[in-house]
């Protein structure tokens, strides 16, 4: 098992200082939220690819790939609005031609997955009917799935339920497209978190982010990880666990070593 810290909690800390910290803790990768590269993933020159790819390298990391996809900071100015479901042609097109970009930084970055979540601009619309939300995410998702496989990427949906998640991976049926686990999020669902992993095969998971429902990292809450750590095993997933978090306090480092301290107890 390889453990991967996303970059946001460090805000707008240097890359290297940000690869240094995960590095010294003994994390093996890099996960992304490209809002804090650039406020369009289209400003990413092919210069700071290159830069940020190999500051990486150097600390012995890998870049995992992107999340918060359609998300942007606070403030930005000149982007459009992005929409994956909306009716509106315009917005429609835009969005699905900032994925087409995002999965070009994610391949230039050296990533290999694309986490949807953006849960704001996936929406079901006031006037839209769920099913042509689904219809609509759909027709974008089957559209850049050809060119995710070219590169070498796998969209991976962060659903509400993974139950309905997965109705959506195989409905798509492409090898590209697989579901997303989270913990928090699966803390909501009726289910154990460890029954909900043991619903999905291994194949179709795609990535896998670890935290607590408090918004912290794993074992910075209530959620025993001993059940879910077994699932995991269970199903044989052995890819990325990336600690994603939405608290920041008291400091990144603290919250990225506490994380991986406890994670190292059930993968020594």
């Amino acid at each position: 098992m390889k453990f991967a810290l996303c970059n946001e909690m460090f805000e707008a800390r240097p890359m290297a200082e940000v690869c240094s910290v995960a590095s010294r803790l003994g994390y093996h990768g890099i996960e992304f939220a490209p809002f804090t590269l650039a406020a369009s993933a289209t400003e990413v020159s092919p210069k700071q690819r290159r830069e940020i790819r190999k500051v990486i390298k150097d600390h012995g990391l890998e870049t995992v790939g992107l999340h918060w996809l359609f998300a942007r900071p606070v403030g930005a100015k000149n982007l459009s609005p992005l929409h994956m479901t909306t009716p509106e042609q315009a917005v429609w097109q835009r969005t699905r031609d900032y994925l087409a970009a995002l999965l070009d930084l994610c391949h230039d970055l050296g990533g290999k997955v694309l986490v949807l979540g953006s849960p704001k601009q996936r929406s079901i619309l006031e006037n839209q009917t769920k099913q042509g939300a689904w219809k609509r995410a759909v027709e974008m998702l089957r559209s850049v799935l050809d060119q995710a496989a070219g590169l070498g990427l796998t969209i991976c949906f962060e659903p509400l339920t993974v139950e309905e998640g997965m109705k959506m991976v195989r409905e798509i049926g492409h090898p590209n497209f697989k579901i997303h686990l989270d913990v928090k999020a699966m803390s909501s669902e009726a289910q154990p978190v460890a029954a909900v992993i043991r619903s999905v095969k291994a194949a179709d998971i795609g990535h896998f982010h670890v935290n607590d429902p408090n918004l912290y990292g794993p074992g910075m809450g209530e959620v025993d990880y001993a059940p879910i750590a077994q699932a995991i095993r269970d199903v044989g997933y052995d890819k990325w666990l990336s600690v994603e978090v939405f608290k920041y306090d008291p400091d990144p480092e603290t919250i990225a070593r506490k994380s991986i301290d406890y994670l190292h107890q059930f993968w020594p």
